[in-house]
């Protein structure tokens, strides 16, 4: 909201709630409190083959024709204990013979739990694939990337395979995207003992990467400085995602690993949303640990918080922007989270001012604040054109869950997309404004409105050209 107008009046009911799956409104509302709760889970698994609604399901697959890792039953304990918890039924098998389309049709993900080897058969390898390009979820976990040699769609779904391995021993897990509902719950470091994989291929082209092995810290490591461990992407119409970890008995009642891997089975199923379009050539502008750079304009101020990497609004109205570099043609992302009814927005293409009134009477304003008219809510270029609200309400997470704007503006052009989905495309032919060049800030609304930034980062991009007529691997 602009910071003259006085606050609206609030809706109870969320525009997004009619376009969830039933199996994603449920995990969507028991994920914020769910790490917590797993403290309290034994590590044995439930007596039951499924529990929750009966066409809610999620189907574990840990068929082995090689090496067989002995904690694939922890493995399969601890997602009917997640299912329990979350309100998904599961199924867990080891025979082929389930990928038929009618019977992989009865499930929102599939998880390849440290499969190894040629699992599957030529028709049950194009079952999968068509249950993948209607939309299906796929989660590999482990030694899903040591399965199917010779099948390049499974080589393209899980990202890359196997290579090599040592010792089990601790390392240094360095978290790239605390946005995503598999890592958000998660420092930017991670120490924690595995089995950790060397891969035939670096995927970080192909898809987007959320933790990397720091392999100064273990003995072992072939890739190098840059050494994905797991990952996440849209393939061939599914949503998929794999991890690295899960060799360890221990690592099935680590809380942590535990909400990692619920994470990555609310994002294929399709109960959360996350951006996973390949990202790379992006610089912070804010990294969580220091406020450099940035002014604030107005009252009220941002608090930040160097443990959890945040900037959260307090009071005002008021802007938080960052002076030290004035922007061009770019693709600004920044990850953004509302406590509940809230409201902010994202300026841009505005002069240097102390004056939040420059940002309002010269820039634009991205909304945020899902419950306003379609001009001034979550996506809208605030009182100049709604945001696609179908696909907006389709992609958005609710409040107590992070979000992922992508901002990009070139020439007088600017689109937004959220969570990985364009929802607004606008073009300025305003005289008195400008995209072609100006600042960037975050909006601190008023007493009562909480929305916390994380990981506010640029990247130039060229003046002209761009758009339709150069590949971005971020678009």
């Amino acid at each position: 909201m602009h910071p003259h107008t006085s606050p609206h009046s609030r809706s109870d009911s969320r525009s997004d709630s009619g376009n969830r799956s039933r199996l994603g409104a449920r995990l969507a509302a028991a994920g914020a409190t769910l790490l917590l709760a797993l403290t309290a889970l034994p590590a044995a698994a439930s007596g039951a083959a499924t529990s929750g609604a009966a066409d809610d399901r999620v189907l574990v697959f840990s068929k082995t024709a090689g090496f067989r890792h002995d904690s694939i039953p922890d493995g399969i304990a601890a997602i009917k204990e997640l299912g329990a918890q979350s309100g998904f039924a599961v199924d867990a098998t080891e025979d082929g013979a389930a990928f038929t389309p009618d019977n992989l049709a009865r499930y929102d993900a599939v998880v390849f739990l440290s499969t190894t080897g040629d699992v599957l058969d030529t028709a049950q390898q194009s079952a999968f694939e068509g249950y993948v390009r209607a939309g299906g979820g796929y989660v590999g976990v482990h030694a899903a990337a040591d399965t199917e040699y010779d099948w390049p769609f499974y080589e393209g779904l899980a990202g890359a395979y196997f290579q090599s391995h040592p010792a089990i021993q601790q390392a240094t897990v360095d978290v790239e995207d605390r946005a995503n509902p598999a890592t958000a719950h998660l420092a930017p470091t991670w120490e924690r003992t595995d089995e950790w994989y060397n891969y035939r291929t670096n995927p970080r082209e192909r898809v987007k990467v959320l933790a990397t092995l720091d392999e100064s810290s273990y003995q072992g490591g072939a890739m190098g400085e840059d050494h994905p461990i797991s990952w996440c992407q849209e393939y061939r119409g599914g949503r998929a995602f794999y991890t690295g970890f899960g060799h360890t008995k221990e690592s099935y009642a680590d809380p942590a690993f535990r909400q990692h891997l619920l994470g990555g089975l609310r994002y294929a199923t399709g109960a959360a949303h996350a951006d996973c379009r390949p990202e790379q050539g992006y610089r912070p502008l804010f990294d969580g640990t220091s406020t450099d750079g940035w002014k604030q304009a107005g009252p009220g101020s941002f608090t930040l918080d160097t443990e959890s990497g945040t900037l959260t609004s307090t009071g005002g109205m008021g802007m938080l922007w960052y002076g030290a570099r004035e922007l061009g043609s770019y693709s600004l992302k920044l990850d953004w989270k509302m406590a509940g009814d809230d409201n902010s927005g994202v300026f841009v293409g505005f002069p240097a001012s102390d004056d939040p009134w420059s940002a309002v009477n010269n820039g634009y304003e991205v909304q945020i604040d899902a419950t306003d008219t379609p001009d001034h809510t979550t996506g809208s270029v605030y009182g100049f054109q709604s945001a696609d609200l179908a696909k907006r309400d389709a992609a958005l997470n609710p409040p107590g869950e992070w979000n992922t704007y992508e901002i990009r503006v070139q020439g007088e052009r600017l689109r937004i997309w959220l969570n990985g989905v364009k929802i607004n495309d606008f073009t300025n032919r305003d005289p008195a404004r400008s995209l072609l060049q100006g600042y960037v800030g975050i909006q601190n609304h008023g007493e009562g409105d909480e929305v916390s930034f994380r990981d506010i980062r640029v990247k130039d991009l060229p003046a002209k050209g761009g758009g339709h007529h150069q590949r971005h691997h971020d678009g």
